[in-house]
């Protein structure tokens, strides 16, 4: 049975028609969380509560739209929340940093495992303050203004560094990504 018809069958109340939408997807949607949190069992959490929203919203969903990109824009929206909910947690700090680098490349698809894979090594070539400043606002918290005390810049020079850094992983991952450069 095609999805556009588990769909309809879903958004008539069939529960049978969404458990083989969820086996169906529930790798892709996985996929993405982990590679984003650092905690499995929180990846795991978060592939149910978006299923659970999922099924609840599912009444408004267009079956003339494919279903895998709908989830994967919950599944930003869900880490976003997980975000501003474990702001305190380190961790948080990755997360964060995959989603700028999701929105960077601009890329609606789906999960980004080859450039979280080269993610380590294009962060490693930044020069140090680059790597440090990045460091400091993902993993330490820090706002702009403590980063430049601590860096020994003024707030705006750590804006301007953060920018450049990120377009430089963005550069190096579209690269290492085979995607070309574009700086347009």
């Amino acid at each position: 049975m095609d999805e556009a018809a588990l769909i309809k069958r879903v958004q008539d109340g069939d529960r049978t028609a969404f458990e083989a939408l969820v086996e169906a997807h529930q790798g892709a949607v996985y996929g993405y969380f982990r590679a984003r949190v650092l905690q499995p069992l929180d990846a795991e959490d978060l592939t149910q509560d978006l299923f659970l929203r999922c099924y609840l919203a599912m009444d408004q969903f267009d079956t003339t739209c494919q279903l895998r990109p709908w989830l994967m824009g919950f599944a930003r929206n869900l880490l976003r929340e997980y975000i501003r909910e474990h702001k305190r947690r380190k961790e948080v700090g990755w997360t964060e940093l995959c989603l700028q680098v999701d929105e960077m490349l601009g890329d609606d698809d789906g999960p980004y495992e080859d450039e979280l894979q080269h993610l380590p090594n294009c962060l490693n070539s930044l020069g140090t303050s680059a790597r440090q400043a990045i460091g400091l606002r993902y993993t330490a918290k820090m706002r702009l203004a403590q980063i430049g005390e601590k860096l020994r810049r003024s707030e705006g020079a750590v804006k301007l560094l953060m920018f450049r850094a990120r377009q430089a992983l963005k550069q190096c991952l579209s690269l290492k990504c085979g995607r070309g450069s574009d700086d347009g």
